[in-house]
C-alpha cells in the first residue's frame, strides 16, 4: 500500500513537472527568438559546455538562426550572431541596443557607475567628459605617441636585462601599457620594480583570469546566492577595492597641489569638474564616479593591450616564417636604430596585416560586453522583453568563414590583397561597434603596433620547444580569451 502511494505521488509529481515545463517554456517564448527548450529554474545551463562554448554558440546559430534565446537559470539571454545581425542591432538600432548590462560580479564595487557599466544620461556625461579629456591629453595625437615611444624604450631596457635567458613575459608586458595609462590618469609612471605597482599588475592579471572562470559565470547567474559563499568572487572584489584605494591615494595627493588653471592629468580635470558642478545635486561628478571611471580606464587600458601583445608574441613564435617576414619589412623600412613611429605603418603592409590578424585571431572579447533591453525591443520578427540580457557575439564576425576561409588558422593574408597591399576589412571589429565602441580604441591600436614592432626590431623570439609543439589555445574562454602561460628567450638582433 505504501509502495502504491509512493508511485501515485511520483506520477503526480512527474505530470506536474511536465505541465509546468510546457507552460513555462511557452509563456517565456512568446515572440522570443527561438532556442533550445529550457528546464524550469535551470534553463539551458546543463547544455552549456564551458570548454567549447564558442563552438556551442555557433552550433545554436546554425540550428536556430542568427538571433536566438538561451535561458541561463531564469534569465533570458539573447545572442546576436553574424555581421549583418550585429550591425543592424548596434548601428541601425543603436539607441535601443546601447544599454549596458553590468556583470553581477562588478555590481558590488562599481554599482552601475563608471564609463563601462553606466547607462542613460550618466553614461553620456561620463563618456563625453572622458573622451574629451583623453583627447586633450593626446589620445590619437602625436603627444601620446611620444609617451608610448618613451615607455617602449623603458621596456626595451628591461627586455635586454633578460640577457637571452628564458622568462615569462607576462608582468613585464603589463607594466608598459599600464604606465602609459598612468601617465594620462596620474601624470606619473612607475619603475618596473616598484612593489606596489607590481602588486597592481598581479591583481589585474588575477582578475582577468578569474572573471572568465565557470565559478564567476555561475556568480553572474545566481549572485544573490553565490555572494554568501566563499570563492574567487571575493578575490575579485578584494582586488578591485585595492585598486580603488590606490587611486584614492592619488586623488588625495592631487587635491593638495591642484591648480584649476593648469590641469596636469585626468584626475585634475575631474576634480576641477567636481568643483564646477558642486552646487548641482544631480551632478554625476563626484568621488565615487571618479574612482570608478579611473578604475575602468586603468584596468581596460592595461589589460587589453597587454593580452594582445602577449598573445601576439606567442603566435609569432608559433609561426617563425611569419616572424621572419616581419623582421625583413622592419629592417627594410625602419632599420635597426631609428625609433618606430605610427607614420611607418602605412609603409609596412605586411606588419600591419600581422597586427590586425593577431587581434582577429585572439578574439579577445568573444561575446563583446553584455547589453540589456531598456524596454521591449522589436527586432526583426521578434520581441526582446525589457531587461533581457543581449550578447553581440563578436566571435561570429571575426571568424566568419565567408570572409576568413580558415578562421582558426593564423594567416596575415586575410588583410592583404593579391599585390601584397594592406586592405581594410569591414569584419575587423575587435573593439565592438556602435555607440558603446571601446573608448580607447585609437590608443590600443597605437600601443599594439609600436610595442610589437619595437620588440621585433630589436629581438628574435625564441620558444623553449619546437614551434610545432607550442600550445596557442586560450587558457580560459569566457568574458576574455586568456592566452596560455609560456616562456621565451629574446635573442638580440
Amino acid at each position: 500500500m505504501a509502495l502504491w502511494g509512493f508511485t501515485t505521488l511520483a506520477l503526480v509529481a512527474l505530470v506536474f513537472f511536465l505541465f509546468f515545463q510546457l507552460v513555462w517554456s511557452k509563456g517565456y517564448r512568446t515572440r522570443l527568438p527561438p532556442g533550445p527548450t529550457p528546464l524550469p529554474i535551470l534553463g539551458n545551463i546543463l547544455q552549456l559546455k564551458s570548454k567549447n562554448i564558442l563552438t556551442f554558440v555557433d552550433q545554436l546559430a546554425e540550428k536556430y538562426g542568427p538571433v536566438y534565446t538561451i535561458h541561463i537559470g531564469r534569465q533570458k539571454v539573447i545572442f546576436l550572431h553574424g555581421y549583418e545581425t550585429i550591425t543592424e542591432a548596434l548601428i541601425d538600432q543603436g539607441d535601443e541596443f546601447g544599454h549596458r548590462k553590468p556583470l553581477a560580479i562588478l555590481n558590488v564595487p562599481f554599482k552601475g557607475q563608471g564609463v563601462v557599466s553606466s547607462n542613460g544620461d550618466r553614461w553620456k556625461q561620463i563618456r563625453r567628459f572622458s573622451l574629451m579629456t583623453l583627447r586633450n591629453f593626446g589620445m590619437g595625437k602625436r603627444t601620446i605617441e611620444e609617451r608610448v615611444q618613451e615607455e617602449v624604450h623603458c621596456l626595451l631596457e628591461e627586455l635586454h636585462n633578460t640577457k637571452g635567458q628564458a622568462f615569462d613575459p607576462t608582468f613585464i608586458l603589463y607594466c608598459s601599457p599600464c604606465n602609459v595609462i598612468c601617465s594620462i590618469l596620474f601624470n606619473h609612471r612607475f619603475n618596473y620594480n616598484d612593489e606596489r605597482f607590481l602588486l597592481l599588475m598581479r591583481m589585474l592579471n588575477e582578475n582577468s583570469r578569474l572573471v572568465s572562470t565557470p565559478w564567476i559565470q555561475l556568480y553572474n547567474i545566481y549572485p544573490s546566492l553565490i555572494k554568501h559563499l566563499p570563492g574567487s568572487h571575493r578575490i575579485i572584489h578584494k582586488n578591485i577595492f585595492k585598486l580603488r584605494n590606490f587611486i584614492m591615494d592619488q586623488v588625495k595627493k592631487h587635491e593638495k597641489t591642484l591648480d584649476p588653471n593648469n590641469p596636469r592629468d585626468f584626475i585634475d580635470c575631474f576634480l576641477i569638474k567636481m568643483q564646477q558642478k558642486k552646487m548641482n545635486p544631480q551632478s554625476e561628478f563626484n568621488y565615487e564616479q571618479l574612482l570608478t571611471t579611473a578604475s575602468n580606464l586603468f584596468a581596460a587600458g592595461t589589460e587589453t593591450t597587454t593580452t594582445t601583445v602577449r598573445y601576439g608574441l606567442l603566435l609569432l613564435m608559433k609561426h617563425p616564417e611569419i616572424q621572419a617576414k616581419v623582421h625583413e619589412e622592419i629592417d627594410r623600412v625602419i632599420g635597426s636604430t631609428r625609433r618606430p613611429s605610427m607614420q611607418d605603418r602605412g609603409k609596412m603592409p605586411y606588419v600591419d596585416a600581422v597586427v590586425h590578424e593577431i587581434q582577429r585571431y585572439i578574439n579577445l572579447l568573444p561575446f563583446g560586453l553584455p547589453r540589456s533591453a531598456p524596454q521591449n525591443i522589436h527586432f526583426r520578427n521578434y520581441v526582446i522583453p525589457k531587461d533581457t540580457i543581449i550578447f553581440p557575439v563578436l566571435h561570429s564576425i571575426l571568424n566568419d568563414r565567408k570572409v576568413f576561409p580558415n578562421p582558426h588558422q593564423f594567416n596575415p593574408e586575410n588583410f592583404l590583397d593579391k599585390s601584397g597591399n594592406f586592405q581594410k576589412n569591414d569584419y575587423f571589429m575587435p573593439f565592438s561597434l556602435g555607440k558603446r565602441i571601446c573608448l580607447g580604441e585609437s590608443l590600443a591600436r597605437m600601443e599594439v603596433f609600436l610595442f610589437l614592432v619595437t620588440i621585433l626590431q630589436n629581438f628574435t623570439l625564441k620558444p623553449l620547444v619546437d614551434p610545432k609543439e607550442l600550445d596557442i589555445n586560450p587558457l580560459v574562454t569566457g568574458l576574455l580569451n586568456i592566452p596560455p602561460i609560456y616562456k621565451l628567450s629574446l635573442v638580440p638582433r
